[in-house]
């Protein structure tokens, strides 16, 4: 079977996460749909606004038919090692494409670019380290490195988000020696970080979330009635949406009680941070506000956002330096298929590599031990006794199955 391969967050599920899926079929061929997803946690340094077994449902419903969880600790990093895990993972389910939006639209000029840096590789580590010291953020420091080595020539704009995104992923795919073949689709209408509804049917995920917690009701135009559905369902359970400022306090706390010292051995902490982190969190009263109080023009938002969910799941360096090790996961975490996405694995299962996860008892890893405190933490904002039930679902919950439409 022609598996076709997606990288993916839904948070939430919506129609242009619906476009790119259909259209990427289209252009693949394909017959199966793999989709590896970030867990609870996700690349931007955000708690997702459902939990991963939902999002899996929104995916399956929609028409993917395979989801695998991205492991903690790829899900909230910089896009290289994101792409780095998400390809491994692609990779080792067999898939022969890989799909991704972008603002280019065109393949070759990934392909070009990646051929482009290869041969110029020393300069373009020099550059990078040159205008990191100038006081840039280390995503502007690539962009601006590598205009610098195209001389002014638009191979592809590396200052928009999925053309970055899109770029690591023919890098990783290169750098693997996968044998999945790379293919893009032009993001329609919405930029990624668009904050406002700018067509009648299709928006960003942030602008989308924006309206969500603004309780507007004109969301349903730009999402499939199942997403509505599972949003719908959780929030009646639930009784609330997931956004950062639910686990302020916890953030707080997790920060007053650490020392200096402590903070410092926490993931992304680098020297210096620790003072500003400890000297502003007295006084900050959201977490809004407390990142406001600590951003630079050094560190982007996006960056600190992370720094920020590894000091809430108090990650440390010595617990991620498996990543430095090695670019691949470990192992697939099962979260939900369809029938055909069942009758897939089943016919692959033989020749996959990596241990496959479909129950937590039957493998121990010190990355899956980074999952299990993720989900722990990010179900930590509720009373008992919905908070003893949830952190049990971690455990007792199976790889969904589901019918997609």
């Amino acid at each position: 079977m022609n598996a076709l391969g997606l990288i993916v967050e839904y948070n939430p599920f919506h129609n242009g996460h619906y476009y790119h899926l259909t259209q990427s079929i289209k252009e693949t061929n394909a017959d199966i749909v793999i989709a590896v997803m970030s867990g609870n946690f996700l690349q931007r340094g955000e708690p997702a606004i459902v939990s991963k077994w939902d999002r899996t449902k929104m995916a399956i419903h929609s028409g993917v038919d395979l989801v695998v969880e991205l492991p903690y600790a790829f899900a909230t990093q910089k896009a290289e090692t994101f792409a780095n895990g998400s390809v491994s993972i692609l990779e080792a389910l067999q898939c022969q494409s890989l799909c991704f939006g972008s603002e280019s639209g065109d393949i070759s000029s990934f392909l070009l670019a990646n051929e482009f840096l290869i041969h110029n590789k020393k300069q373009y580590e020099e550059l990078i380290q040159h205008h990191i010291k100038t006081g840039v953020s280390y995503p502007t420091a690539l962009t601006l490195a590598f205009q610098s080595l195209s001389n002014g020539h638009e191979i592809l704009d590396l200052s928009l988000p999925n053309n970055i995104l899109g770029f690591h992923y023919v890098k990783s795919i290169h750098q693997q020696q996968a044998k999945i073949k790379p293919y893009t689709i032009k993001r329609s209408s919405a930029g990624y970080h668009e904050q406002d509804f700018v067509s009648s049917t299709i928006a960003s995920a942030t602008s989308i979330r924006k309206a969500i917690f603004a309780n507007k009701d004109q969301v349903a135009n730009y999402v499939p009635k199942e997403t509505v559905k599972v949003m719908d369902k959780y929030k009646d359970q639930q009784d609330l949406l997931h956004n950062w400022e639910y686990y302020f306090h916890l953030l707080k706390y997790s920060i007053m009680t650490m020392s200096e010292e402590d903070l410092l051995t926490i993931y992304e902490v680098e020297e210096g941070l620790e003072n500003r982190i400890k000297k502003n969190i007295h006084s900050a009263v959201s977490f809004q506000d407390f990142m406001e109080r600590i951003k630079t023009k050094r560190y982007t938002w996006t960056r600190l956002q992370r720094l920020c969910t590894h000091l809430l799941t108090k990650t440390t360096k010595q617990q991620m330096s498996y990543i430095d090790q090695s670019e691949t996961s470990p192992y697939i975490r099962l979260l939900g298929m369809s029938s055909k996405g069942q009758g897939y694995l089943n016919s692959i299962k033989k020749q996959i590599e990596l241990p496959i996860i479909s129950k937590l008892s039957t493998f121990q890893h010190p990355l899956l031990e980074l999952d299990i405190k993720a989900a722990a933490t990010y179900n930590m904002i509720f009373p008992e006794p919905l908070r003893s039930k949830l952190l049990r679902t971690e455990y007792a919950t199976p790889p969904i199955r589901l019918e997609n439409n």
